[in-house]
């Protein structure tokens, strides 16, 4: 099993444990990839739900650029829905997850 493959299992597990969630296998697949190098990386591989510029990041480079979303409260309040689904008490909130659970939101399955 290779460590990307090692990496969805744990994110599908973390859906499962922390959110409640049945993750699509594949759309958690094609969102891992497209979460690229970061995920390997400890620091980059999580998101800080308390840390307003990592908020601000998730929501330029991904919500805006990669979902093609335009910005507006709306996007501050999914963020805001998706980390207490995940819940504020969780310190290692997973990128891919938070990634995942955002594509889910805003329901742009399609871009992947």
């Amino acid at each position: 099993m290779s460590k990307r493959d090692e990496l969805i299992a744990k994110y599908a597990a973390d859906l499962k444990d922390k959110c409640g969630v049945n993750a699509d296998m594949d759309l958690l697949t094609k969102v891992t990839i497209g979460c690229g190098p970061s995920i390997y990386n400890a620091d980059s591989a999580t998101v800080s739900g308390s840390d307003e510029s990592e908020l601000a990041t998730v929501k330029n480079n991904f919500l805006i650029k990669k979902l093609g979303l335009k910005d507006g409260a709306d996007l501050d309040k999914g963020i805001q829905a998706v980390m207490d689904k995940y819940g504020q008490s969780n310190r290692n909130k997973y990128r891919a997850v938070v990634y995942y659970l955002l594509t889910k939101h805003f329901k742009k399955e399609s871009v992947y």
